[in-house]
């Protein structure tokens, strides 16, 4: 039909069709040789007395599967119609019996007498000794099989020594991922599609002088759209993209890495110019030098091969090559220098903008309800997601679709946004659990503990929400609106250790007796201490000095200060938590009524919202911001847009600008 295909609609090629045919035959052969295999010549066991044992030309006797007898004789017998003769018995004992009669009968000494071999034989054990050869041709034929690797520099090899050939796959078109599809990094978008234009338009920038930058490694929490943004330059750029994996290049086999490198860069070389993305580099760029005694490192091979080909003697200025991890503090300084990786571009979690920005981008495929406005609803869910990235929203999106399908909606709702949210952050509720009277009336007042003490203290976070519906591992369940602020006084996180204690303080004062409830919280509070006053030098008596005892999430073995700066910094962490407690205690007793009253009202209602908060308290003493408008209220940051930069659409469009041009559009994205 003129598309390539074979036997009607099937889409096989020559290679396919002479495998079947391989196969075909294999089965044919074996079928084959069971035809046309030599059958023997039956006889009777008064033919075999008389005319083989008799006369002396039996070798030995072999009982098969305890059916039948195979003679084997001398060389030189003559049988007609066959190369052996056979017979069948009833019995092993039987056939023991008689033969030892017969000896008897011709007089043979037991030195002469006929030799009796017992065996058993099937068509499977046949197969069994065949499948091994099978086997052997099988792995040649899968050999060949993968011999033309196709976009590799070392294409035509056979599958032992394809195994150098580099894992990376190109992509030149379709590639649905856009920058519009890309929200929440404004400004790594610039810096990326400014590797675009240097490789689409290098001569305006080699007329002034300028080498074009080798790399770019974007780094920054997971979530926070590092890939995201490399396939978005796949999909805007017109050059070929390169994409593959840090840890596709250590296998079990030693050299296999360096000569993965080596292909993937001679791939690069010859498709430039083009972008090459390297994700996960941790995986191959640790630094060197740690734990590898008495022997080579394959990681730390394969990591000098990558720095050789980004900046030796065999580079090119042709290939840029991008680099994705969530750990650049664990890379080769060596690997980061200038002149391999120039930049170091850094994606954050977004701001309140950014997440606007994003909550757009993935608002757009969900039916929503016709009464919701897209962009006023997500400015309001940007508000009340602080913290979350790219990736925390998406899944935010996609629970409340669920959500609204799991409840027949015909639209999402604003309701469902809200459960996603609480089933992002809490987990799942449990509403089967089952908990005993005074341990839901326990969690009740500790919740209300909590929420009293950050309603009345100034610099404590806004309570958006508070349950005691068991979700996750948790049984109470209590939602903030934290600040967005980079920079915290003394005194702002000494509001915050007093609300995370609220909660163990009401218990000790409505109970008499303190449960195993607030560990989360009292893990916190001890963190935050010793963050206080060991690294921020929150401490007059240990003075201005921090010293970095934690390194993402490592503990140094070796502390480094002495034992009485230790016993000092334990002094004051306790102090610090004992000034922090007795504050809370204080203002629990003074608030004891308000404490009752939403410890009961949580038990009657199970959830509280910030409208049954101001019903029950009043309005909150300190003012608070609560809104998008009031959040993003003189930041003097710019709006998010998810379309490209003004000042590079033109280039994405293959439309450089002239030598000495400068568009008004550029003038204004450069200020």
């Amino acid at each position: 039909d003129g598309s390539g295909g074979r036997m009607g609609d099937f889409p096989w090629d020559d290679k396919d069709f002479r495998y079947i045919a391989i196969t075909v035959g294999g089965v044919a052969s074996v079928l084959l040789y069971l035809y046309f295999r030599d059958p023997g010549v039956e006889i009777t066991w008064k033919d075999f007395v008389h005319r083989y044992l008799g006369r002396g030309v039996v070798d030995r006797l072999e009982v098969v599967n305890k059916q039948f007898v195979r003679v084997i004789l001398v060389p030189g017998a003559d049988i007609s119609n066959g190369s052996y003769v056979w017979f069948n018995i009833g019995s092993v004992d039987a056939f023991e019996r008689n033969l030892e009669a017969a000896h008897w009968e011709f007089g043979l000494e037991p030195s002469h007498r006929t030799a009796v071999v017992y065996t058993s034989e099937n068509v499977g054990s046949f197969l069994m000794s065949v499948i091994p050869t099978l086997l052997l041709v099988g792995f040649l034929l899968f050999t060949l099989r993968r011999g033309p690797m196709s976009g590799g520099a070392g294409g035509g090899r056979g599958w032992p020594f394809s195994m150098s050939e580099s894992p990376a796959k190109m992509m030149k078109d379709n590639i649905d991922v856009k920058f519009k599809d890309v929200a929440g990094c404004e400004e790594a978008k610039v810096e990326i599609l400014e590797f675009v234009n240097f490789l689409k338009n290098p001569q305006q920038y080699k007329d002034l002088g300028a080498k074009i930058p080798k790399g770019a490694v974007l780094s920054g929490p997971p979530g926070t759209g590092k890939t995201l943004l490399a396939k978005a330059t796949a999909g805007e750029a017109n050059v070929p993209f390169i994409t593959v994996n840090g840890s596709e290049f250590l296998e079990m086999f030693v050299g296999v890495g360096p000569a993965r490198v080596r292909d993937m860069f001679a791939m690069a070389r010859k498709n430039a110019p083009c972008i090459l993305f390297i994700d996960e580099i941790d995986a191959v760029g640790r630094k060197r030098g740690g734990g590898n005694f008495g022997g080579q490192s394959e990681q730390e091979n394969t990591l000098n091969q990558l720095l050789v080909e980004m900046d030796g003697f065999n580079t090119s200025t042709n290939v840029v090559v991008l680099a994705g991890t969530n750990r650049p503090d664990i890379l080769d300084p060596a690997l980061m220098r200038p002149g391999r990786f120039d930049r170091q571009i850094y994606i954050g979690p977004p701001d309140i903008k950014g997440r606007a920005s994003i909550f757009k981008v993935h608002l757009r495929p969900l039916k929503l309800d016709p009464t919701l406005n897209r962009d006023a609803l997500a400015r309001k869910m940007a508000a009340s997601t602080p913290g979350f990235t790219g990736a925390d929203i998406a899944n935010v999106c996609n629970e409340a679709a669920l959500i609204a399908a799991r409840h027949l909606s015909e639209a999402v709702n604003a309701k469902h946004f809200e459960q996603a949210i609480d089933r992002v952050i809490g987990g799942l509720e449990k509403k089967t659990q089952i908990l005993q009277p005074t341990e839901k009336k326990t969690v009740a007042f500790h919740e209300a503990g909590h929420a009293i003490v950050g309603w009345f203290l100034q610099h404590a976070d806004p309570l958006l929400k508070v349950s005691i519906i068991p979700r996750g591992k948790g049984l109470g369940y209590a939602q903030y609106l934290p600040k967005e602020q980079y920079l915290y006084t003394q005194e702002q996180l000494f509001d915050r250790m007093c609300m995370m204690l609220g909660g163990r303080v009401a218990e000790q004062v409505f109970f008499g007796r303190i449960t195993t409830g607030a560990q989360d919280d009292l893990k916190k509070v001890t963190q935050s201490a010793y963050a206080q006053i060991v690294q921020f030098g929150m401490s007059e008596k240990v003075g201005q000095v921090s010293f970095d005892v934690a390194r993402q999430g490592q503990v140094v073995m070796e502390k480094p200060y002495s034992e009485a700066t230790a016993e000092l910094i334990d002094e004051e962490v306790r102090e610090l938590v004992d000034g922090a407690y007795q504050r809370t205690l204080k203002l629990i007793r003074e608030k004891h009524d308000l404490v009752e009253m939403v410890g009961r009202r949580l038990l009657q209602k199970e959830v509280l919202d910030k409208a049954d908060m101001l019903e029950l308290l009043g309005p909150r003493p300190f003012e608070e911001k609560s809104t998008y408008e009031q959040f993003v209220e003189d930041t003097g940051s710019f709006e998010e847009d998810t379309s490209l930069p003004e000042g590079l659409k033109d280039w994405n469009q293959g439309k450089g600008q002239n030598q000495g041009e400068v568009s008004a559009s550029q003038k204004k994205q450069a200020t």
